[in-house]
């Protein structure tokens, strides 16, 4: 019973991650512009993301415009977005097949050994999926906070972390505890005798004379 809720924990804490990356790659939100300097323009406040850049001015109304070129992005930017693509259709894999494996599902049952391996497997493929999230997201960000400090920079251009790049952390910390959970929860084999100990024989009685 123990391992079987260990599946569950992990199978939904690594689903919650897996919708949040869904989530965090679709945002447009993954810098915002800063307000540090003494000159800056808070009438409106300009948002990009992997897909899409917005402009957002102050009555609310905000205005997007799809990239028109891919080959004319940065390689960081394509590389994250492969990144979190990737990490998509590995928790949507991930998940399947560790559905197939859970104890609460009543595939493969004829095989309990490989019903666990199944599940152990889909943790594997959560634990990727995380990882390639959560590389992703380091990334972009160490991106934003570089050209942040680089003295280079212009004021009016510097960027800080927004909102979906804080939920991708986040999802990909969920996806790889939830893929560690699923990993672990395969029991261990237990013996259910003690091994038998040889007994000494005992030597054949002598047999009687009879007269």
């Amino acid at each position: 019973m123990a391992s079987g809720g260990l599946q569950m924990l992990g199978f939904i804490l690594a689903f919650i991650g897996w919708i949040g990356t869904v989530v965090s790659t679709a945002m447009p939100q993954w810098k915002i512009s800063s307000y540090a300097g003494d000159n800056i323009v808070t009438a409106q406040a300009i948002y990009e993301g992997l897909w899409m850049s917005c402009v957002m001015q102050s009555t609310g109304q905000m205005q997007c415009k799809v990239y028109d070129s891919l080959l004319k992005l940065e390689g960081s930017l394509q590389a994250t977005r492969a990144l979190m693509v990737a990490s998509i259709l590995l928790g949507l894999i991930g998940a399947f097949v560790a559905m197939i494996g859970m104890k609460c599902m009543k595939c493969m049952e004829e095989d309990e050994v490989k019903k666990m391996r199944m599940a152990v497997f889909g943790g594997i493929i959560f634990l990727v999926s995380g990882f390639a999230a959560l590389v992703a997201t380091s990334w972009y960000g160490h991106r934003i906070a570089q050209d942040f400090f680089n003295p280079y920079t212009p004021v009016n251009t510097r960027f800080e972390f927004g909102q979906a790049l804080f939920i991708g952390w986040a999802a990909a910390s969920l996806t790889i505890l939830g893929g560690a959970f699923l990993c672990c929860s395969c029991p261990r084999k237990e013996t259910s005798y003690p091994p038998t100990r040889p007994y000494p024989k005992s030597t054949p009685a002598a047999g009687k004379d009879y007269v």
